[in-house]
């Protein structure tokens, strides 16, 4: 039998047909010569100014990690455990589930102690992290105006609590450029208790091209499809098929002079190239023993209770977040979800911290000793905090979780022209406001821009007759956080 590719002359909806069906059979030759249809668009842009990092790598803690569990201890909480707010207080605050009437402040069962020569407090739930400090920024004092979980994460990963802007990867990456010829510039790993409230959104370009969107990696299996040429298709084949695709969307491209058309160029050229440079990346074999056992990526298979295989999920995306970075990808996501313990909080906050503490920490001094650390940031947090009032929600005989809080809430950053070994920022004696160094959202965006050599407002992009930024109009860089 004859296969339809060895015919040059096909109908367009056969040749779509046959020629479109997935990455491998899309993207398999040599799609743009390095002096083709996007010559004029650098793969590098230059700074404003010198910058201090070259890539990110962001967890993203989805649904809120209790501060005053983790970071922020608060004795004085626990001295007034089971008393209530004062009125003053409570009745202008909103919450989720909690009932105002009935609302009792509830302390902490961890115990905390310093770390580190700079003395950073953190609670016993994170033993590996505690070996870290010295390297550490704790910001204390995050808040938002956010205290649902999807206008929250939209909110922390984007600017907006609105779909449709352009998240932070897809930002440096338009701002910067992607620093990989042969892998996407955005990368997203997900290990998902749930579902993520925002979906792609979390990973949008927004109304920026889509070549500068997260390209989200599988969390099963091989993380990247389609690697391989399918059976039966020969090299001739191949680039007969995407040259053709090419000549259409260059000649559409010419005429319309629509970015969309451009951005599809682009990712059919970076999807050909990711057949030679992914196989090698997810390649886990090259990595010694040692590598293996400091990140634990062999930990839910001696882990009965782990049955999703959490810790061994999130310990390979750690490893690979350092691949990538190594590989010049700019920004990788990782997601972890849930921390958003209405109940059974202390329970499922020591098994958050089970899967994350371990290969977080293997990361930062993997990165450290291989001289990656100082030109990579690492960004850990959620979209806000929990409440240090007990949740009392309504069928609910007992309480034992936190609901959500954005009037305070603790983050921290390591490496990438960070200083590290401080704590910055200061709540109340129970951990209701901040008091001292408030750091709003778009002041660490104003940051993470700032220490990629960006000024966050002057990174603008023209979208309906308007300048849009990350930080919209606000936002101020946090100077006690660059080194």
């Amino acid at each position: 039998m004859t296969h339809p590719l060895a015919n040059p002359i096909q109908s367009r909806r056969d040749f779509f047909t046959s020629g479109a069906s997935g990455l491998g059979a899309l993207a398999l030759a040599s799609m743009l010569r390095d002096d083709g249809l996007l010559a004029g668009e650098a793969s590098f842009r230059a700074p404003h100014f010198a910058p201090k990092a070259k890539n990110c790598i962001y967890f993203f803690m989805e649904g809120g990690p209790s501060q005053m569990d983790l970071f922020d201890p608060k004795p004085k909480l626990n001295e007034l455990d089971g008393q209530p707010l004062p009125p003053s207080v409570l009745e202008k605050a909103q919450f989720a589930f909690i009932q105002k009437d009935q609302a009792r402040l509830m302390g902490s069962p961890r115990t905390f102690q310093k770390y580190g020569e700079c003395g950073m407090v953190l609670s016993d739930l994170l033993p590996h992290l505690s070996t870290c400090v010295d390297d550490i920024a704790m910001v204390r004092s995050m808040y938002c105006d956010q205290f649902n979980h999807l206008p929250g994460q939209l909110l922390m990963l984007s600017g907006s609590p609105l779909r449709g802007w352009p998240t932070l990867g897809s930002w440096l990456n338009y701002g910067l450029g992607n620093a990989s010829r042969d892998l996407p510039g955005y990368v997203v790993l997900t290990t998902l208790g749930r579902g993520l409230p925002g979906g792609a959104a979390s990973w949008s370009s927004g109304f920026l091209p889509t070549n500068y969107a997260g390209s989200l990696f599988r969390s099963h299996g091989s993380p990247v499809l389609n690697l391989e040429t399918p059976d039966g298709i020969t090299p001739a084949m191949q680039r007969r098929s995407v040259e053709t695709i090419n000549s259409l969307n260059q000649r559409r491209w010419e005429k319309s002079g629509h970015p969309e058309i451009a951005a599809r160029i682009k990712n059919y050229e970076l999807a050909y190239r990711m057949q030679s440079a992914a196989p090698e990346l997810i390649d886990l074999s090259g990595e010694s023993q040692a590598t293996r056992e400091a990140y634990g990526l062999d930990r839910s298979e001696r882990d009965p209770s782990d049955k999703a295989g959490f810790q061994s999920s999130f310990a390979r995306n750690c490893l690979l977040a350092r691949r990538l970075v190594e590989r010049g990808t700019r920004f990788v996501t990782l997601f972890l979800s849930t921390w958003d313990q209405h109940s059974n909080l202390d329970s499922e906050l020591a098994k958050n911290t089970l899967i994350s503490d371990q290969p977080v920490a293997a990361l930062l001094k993997d990165l450290k000793e291989r001289g990656l650390l100082d030109e990579t940031l690492v960004v850990w947090g959620g979209e806000f905090g929990r409440t240090p009032l007990g949740e009392n929600r309504s069928g609910f005989k007992t309480v034992t979780g936190r609901d959500h809080h954005p009037n305070s809430f603790s983050l921290w950053m390591a490496g990438g022209g960070i200083k590290g070994g401080q704590t910055i920022g200061q709540t109340d004696e129970v951990g209701w406001g901040v008091v001292e160094d408030p750091v709003h959202i778009h002041d660490l965006h104003a940051t993470i821009l700032h220490l990629f050599g960006l000024n966050h407002k002057e990174l603008t992009y023209r979208f309906q007759g308007r300048d849009f930024r990350l930080t919209d109009v606000h936002g101020e860089v946090v100077r006690k956080l660059l080194a």
